[in-house]
């Protein structure tokens, strides 16, 4: 991994679902290039570990889908931090894998809390924060499933698409105002969230993509850094692809 030391000097970030996977991966690399992190993670069992990693300054175990607790986590990130620079919205749920004829009402829901509903909150909660200081850069992590929709996979599609929508139409809002937002649409890269996945549909996404691997966390991480970053500064409202050729829009 290229370290551009000192990008992140003087800068603070939230990075959400920041105890695993591409949240865990993006946080290193921001506190290695020089900026203060705060994770906020579902999983108190493995948020101190995931400190100790990321050189975090602060942890928060939370569930983004309660609205209540990500405002009172907004206000306590910025008593620590100071103040907000970036938000990494990387914390989200799969789902049950099934056709959409038997596929569970509660799990649709959830999924929807979670992906949908829970990235709302975050911005909603933190934006303001960085309008204050007329600067910010928020990172949304969708899926090459928003843009293409994998079959037995409705509510992850779905809910990947509509963090796609959400994204042009806050980069838009935003646009004059020094708050940059973006979107990365990964194909299926190494992670926990795979765990709960049946066998039979990793091997479908993995067919798909022509560099005939899944991607890594830390190649995620690097693109979601660059848009984290003082560098992205004519890019908004957009979706940056790390798909491996999968999408090539």
């Amino acid at each position: 991994m290229t370290v551009y030391t000192g990008r992140f000097n003087g800068r603070t970030a939230i990075v959400t679902g920041g105890a695993s996977g591409l949240g865990l991966e993006t946080a290193k690399r921001i506190t290695a290039e020089g900026g203060k992190v705060c994770l906020w993670d579902k999983n108190s069992d493995t948020l101190a570990a995931a400190k100790t990693q990321t050189g975090a300054v602060h942890t928060i175990a939370l569930d983004i889908s309660d609205a209540k607790a990500v405002e009172a986590a907004a206000a306590e990130s910025k008593k620590v931090l100071g103040n907000i620079d970036i938000l990494v919205n990387s914390a989200g749920i799969t789902g049950t894998t099934g056709p959409v004829v038997t596929y569970p009402i509660d799990s649709w829901l959830k999924v929807m809390d979670v992906n949908v509903n829970g990235l709302f909150y975050c911005c909603r909660f933190v934006t303001p924060l960085m309008l204050e200081n007329g600067y910010g850069r928020i990172v949304n992590i969708s899926s090459v499933a928003g843009k293409e929709g994998n079959p037995n996979a409705s509510a992850y599609s779905a809910s990947k698409a509509a963090v796609l929508g959400f994204t042009k139409s806050l980069g838009k809002e935003l646009a004059t105002k020094g708050v940059i937002v973006n979107a990365v649409t990964p194909a299926t890269f190494e992670s926990p969230i795979l765990e709960g996945v049946p066998q039979s549909h990793i091997d479908y996404m993995r067919s798909k993509i022509p560099m005939e691997r899944f991607g890594l966390a830390t190649e995620n991480a690097a693109a979601v850094c660059w848009l984290a970053s003082e560098e992205c500064s004519f890019t908004t409202a957009s979706t940056l692809d790390t798909s491996g050729g999968r999408t090539t829009y």
